[in-house]
């Protein structure tokens, strides 16, 4: 598919499927895209999306990208999530060993270059997970920052099609969803790590502040990288 024929094809998906709820989105796309993969950083809000997959189909590929830096709470998150929604099918991946001894030899990179630090850690074993999909569904939502007020249901992501199936849903929205489900929260939520990334560049959200204020903190820098690539179409 070429950069028009995927244009119109989100453009149409964005149009039809403006008002239809995140699990009949979800069902929908299961049946029309044999390789559609979810990734989860399993944080702080990631239950919804992996419990509304659960519902559909236990065995739909769910990528996480173990950066070598992240929280030991959210290593046992996602296990515990794994054993609640009885997920089958979660695939780790990690940082190139190569790219690490080259660049991240005394694992400090964050200090000096966080980009490149991201696509090490996160963007480059992203590109290696994706390798065989052609649409991934991401969690992000309009809510969650002023970078990300623009976001639509379905953007161009590369060579990819991206989902974002609660990029309209409320901070509300998301609070009840795990009362009425009774999901287990994210270790960290209780200490008001709101946004939960890797540990060198995670910190607490203050009262007042966006959800994504406590990535990155004190840096322009609003994004990983893995979603640079994204055109709101």
């Amino acid at each position: 598919m070429n950069y028009m024929e995927m244009s119109d094809r989100v453009y149409f998906l964005n149009q039809h499927y403006e008002k239809v709820g995140a699990l009949e989105l979800l069902k929908d796309l299961e049946a029309s895209f044999p390789s559609l993969t979810l990734v989860s950083s399993f944080g702080a809000e990631s239950a919804v999306l992996l419990h509304l997959i659960s519902q559909i189909n236990t065995k739909i590929p769910v990528i996480l990208i173990e950066t070598g830096k992240l929280f030991k709470q959210t290593l046992e998150y996602k296990n515990t999530l794994k054993i609640h929604l009885g997920l089958k099918n979660i695939q780790i991946f990690k940082p190139n060993p190569e790219l690490i001894g080259k660049h991240d030899p005394t694992g400090n990179t964050h200090v000096r270059n966080t980009n490149l630090c991201c696509y090490i850690r996160k963007v480059e074993p992203l590109e290696r997970a994706l390798m065989n999909t052609n649409i991934w569904i991401s969690g992000r939502k309009k809510f969650q920052s002023e970078s990300r007020k623009n976001l639509l249901l379905f953007e161009i992501d590369d060579t990819r099609i991206k989902v974002n199936p609660l990029v309209n849903w409320t901070k509300e929205q998301i609070d009840s969803y795990y009362k009425e489900n009774n999901l287990p929260e994210h270790p960290l939520v209780k200490n008001n790590y709101l946004s939960i990334g890797c540990f060198p560049c995670t910190t607490v959200v203050k009262s007042g502040e966006d959800l994504r204020s406590g990535r990155w903190r004190g840096q322009e820098k609003t994004e990983c990288g893995i979603h640079a690539n994204s055109i709101y179409s």
